[in-house]
């Protein structure tokens, strides 16, 4: 199973961000699961979020402990003890950063890919939600899930122009991120 634990803070759409990660692993054919913890309901307030996928139904709806995955919709937290927490050996990180380098890099991250998402999701949708873009470093990055699954995916959740601004986002974050390898 690979577990993928999402950080950011409320209006930046890591909640929907783990929703269409495992929604794009069904489409493919995977059994995905995706859920929110959250304290105060506001805009700006840290959100954790997670999304579970295998080959096999997905029961466990836990928060994870030991990320496969962390993806830091949050510009402030990278680097931070809390979305480093728990990483496992060899983990990856999907970062948003205005800056391409990852300084200071957690002993356990075997690659970090850094995108300018909230940039992105400024110039193509007019707010910084960089959720979409995001998930377009994220397919990326891993190599676990191609673009075009992000995409369908992203159909579930938007219709007309939005879906075409939100397509736009992710085939940024694809194109845009910028990746470096460890160990």
């Amino acid at each position: 199973m690979m577990e993928v634990r999402f950080h950011g803070r409320g209006g930046q759409g890591a909640v929907m961000a783990s929703r269409i990660l495992a929604g794009a692993f069904v489409k493919k054919g995977k059994y995905g699961a995706s859920f929110p913890m959250f304290g105060f309901e506001r805009r700006g307030a840290p959100v954790t979020a997670f999304s579970r996928v295998d080959d096999k139904p997905v029961h466990e709806k836990t928060k994870i402990y030991h990320p496969d995955i962390v993806v830091v919709m949050d510009t402030s937290g990278k680097g931070s003890a809390e979305t480093c927490e728990g990483l496992k050996e060899n983990s990856i990180m999907v970062l948003n950063s205005p800056t391409p380098v990852f300084e200071g890099a957690d002993h356990r991250l075997a690659a970090v890919g850094t995108v300018d998402a909230g940039k992105i999701s400024m110039e193509e949708i007019g707010v910084p939600i960089p959720n979409t873009s995001i998930m377009g470093a994220f397919a990326k990055t891993t190599g676990i899930i191609e673009i075009d699954w992000i995409l369908k995916s992203l159909e579930d959740y938007f219709s007309g122009d939005r879906l075409e601004a939100n397509i736009r986002c992710a085939r940024r974050g694809f194109d845009e991120v910028a990746l470096q390898k460890f160990n």
